[in-house]
């Protein structure tokens, strides 16, 4: 991993404070990831295996939206109180559980119900940590710090990819069960033990860290408290009742509603692309899928070092949103030819998981104190609309249509326009500390 420094002197304290938290929250939300898309390997038998279409597979997957936009707010504003160690039991536990649930579905009605109470489970986790991270690294560090936690999701596909094609080949028809079912409950079993791990292994804050010197604790509460000060100097929301009067903050929602839904299209629909031209083998659809996210994690690194190295955060996101579009309109040309659809989707794939991590940035530029957690919350529950809306979108259209382009061009088009509106609305917000000029400490991930 690339920790950057505020200043010099400090890059040895942050690099043990990334050393020590990022890593565990990493393999939380790969694991967090595998675990949400899973179905969209499912897909390719259980519609069959369960006699249902793709429209019902698109409310299937939205149906995990409905019940994470209900309890999203909620749920981040109690880890604000409880902590991140308390919060992170209950919602692994309980979307491993979930997980491991879904193996018993019988039908539509039982999938719709389970996918609904994995959203619900789930609710707060990407939010919650978000913000627990902005209570460790101050902004100048939040762009890579960011990009380096989201790197987990395309990690996810680099590990969650072959091993569900592995797993549903390999095991159907194993002890009775079909392979599906094995993925179901291999997947959901690791958020479960790291559920209890987090319990033992995470401090709620700097100060309960024992880890840390009295010294590097008063650096760090200092760092954040020179930030959260000059924040508090200019106007913009610094409780709830500030939060929801803020136009602002209503924009920033919108915005990622359009982000969301363009990441719920590549998340759960790259598979179908694949087989539609012509890919028809799952494990090779695993295969290709982990190669596209190998290209993903190291272009958002990268992406996300320019966005700090230049201390710019607007364009860095409408760009990649950009990008995100016109690589989805442009599918239908490479319909006959699987190299050109591959690389179309690692462009779309690339750019929408940049665009999610440095999006972050922006929010909390503004937002302090209790509006931080529930900023947060309330943008990530709007997104959650669009991650309810896009997967039906598209499943209804193909269904309507015939084709899965025209469901993603739809997206595309909504995406352009959060996009225009950003770079629209959203002033062009300079980073209280500046980035150091100094090369950042490398540090490897693990």
């Amino acid at each position: 991993m690339n920790i950057p420094s505020t200043r010099l002197d400090d890059g040895a304290l942050y690099r043990k404070i990334a050393w020590r938290i990022v890593p565990f929250l990493f393999v939380c939300y790969v694991v967090n990831f595998i675990d949400r898309v899973n179905i969209g390997f499912a897909k390719l038998h259980l519609l069959r295996d369960l006699k249902l279409d793709d429209a019902a597979f698109g409310i299937a997957a939205g149906m995990f939206f409905v019940g994470y936009l209900l309890l999203e707010l909620p749920s981040n504003l109690l880890l604000a109180r409880i902590g991140v160690r308390k919060t992170l039991l209950r919602i692994m536990a309980l979307w491993g559980l979930v997980t491991i649930a879904l193996m018993f579905v019988q039908g539509a009605k039982s999938l719709y119900l389970l996918r609904f109470l994995l959203g619900a489970a789930e609710a707060g986790f990407f939010p919650g940590m978000i913000f627990y991270l902005s209570q460790w690294f101050p902004n100048a560090q939040r762009g890579r710090i960011t990009s380096l936690f989201v790197m987990a999701v395309p990690l996810a596909g680099i590990v969650g990819g072959p091993l569900s094609g592995v797993i549903m080949s390999q095991l159907e028809g194993a002890q009775g069960l079909h392979g599906w079912q094995w993925l179901f409950l291999i997947e959901g079993v690791p958020a479960v033990v790291l559920g209890v791990l987090a319990l033992l292994l995470l401090d709620d804050r700097p100060a309960d860290a024992r880890w840390l010197t009295d010294d590097e604790k008063a650096r760090v509460q200092a760092a954040l408290g020179a930030e959260r000060a000059r924040r508090e100097a200019t106007p913009a929301p610094s409780s709830l009742r500030e939060l929801l009067r803020s136009p602002r903050v209503y924009l920033l929602c919108a915005v990622y509603l359009t982000v969301f839904m363009g990441l719920n299209v590549v998340g759960f629909w790259i598979p179908t692309v694949l087989r539609q031209v012509g890919v028809t083998r799952i494990t090779d659809i695993g295969w290709l899928s982990g190669g596209m996210s190998v290209l993903t994690a190291i272009g958002i690194v990268v992406i996300g070092r320019s966005s700090d190295r230049r201390g710019e955060r607007r364009w860095h996101v409408a760009g990649n949103g950009i990008g995100v579009a016109a690589s989805l309109l442009l599918l239908p040309l490479s319909a006959h030819s699987i190299a050109l659809t591959v690389a179309l989707l690692c462009v779309a794939s690339i750019c929408i998981y940049a665009t999610l991590s440095i999006f972050w940035t922006i929010p909390l530029m503004f937002l302090s104190g209790n509006a931080a957690a529930g900023g947060i919350a309330l943008i990530t529950t709007v997104g959650a609309l669009g991650g309810a809306v896009s997967p039906a979108l598209v499943g209804i259209l193909k269904e309507q249509t015939g084709s899965i382009y025209v469901g993603l061009a739809v997206v595309a088009g909504l995406l352009l326009i959060g996009m225009i509106a950003l770079l629209w609305f959203v002033p062009q917000e300079q980073p209280a500390v500046q980035p150091a000029r100094a090369s950042p400490p490398q540090v490897a991930a693990k």
